[in-house]
């Protein structure tokens, strides 16, 4: 399956499904993925704290792409729900669907907003 800028969450599950399979022999188990998702998510939280937050970014953080951190935590995330079962459109809707059952007008009548 070839990348495109339009692709379907299901289209991103299958594709890393077929990379697993062709490049990465198997699949991680959940608790190994599980950790790799933590230290990616830290890494991620290290560049948006200094680029974004109150600490001043090292020499080594100024050139690290975003986007490709994100990416990666998005990738273990797709692995993840790849070896669970878990469609992540069918679980994305019904979370959306939560939000603005619970959350429709809360964050309208918030103050602090």
């Amino acid at each position: 399956m070839e990348p495109t800028n339009n692709m379907t969450l299901d289209q991103v599950q299958q594709q890393v499904d077929v990379w697993i399979k062709n490049h990465g022999v198997r699949y991680f188990n959940e608790l190994t993925n599980m950790a790799i998702l933590t230290e990616e998510v830290g890494e991620l939280a290290r560049i948006m704290a200094r680029r974004y937050g109150e600490q001043s970014e090292k020499e080594s953080d100024k050139n690290k792409d975003l986007g490709d951190e994100m990416a990666d935590v998005l990738w273990v995330l797709i692995c993840l729900a790849n070896q669970t079962g878990i469609n992540l459109t069918d679980a994305f809707q019904k979370n959306m669907d939560k939000k603005t059952q619970r959350d429709g007008q809360r964050h309208k009548q918030n103050p602090k907003l």
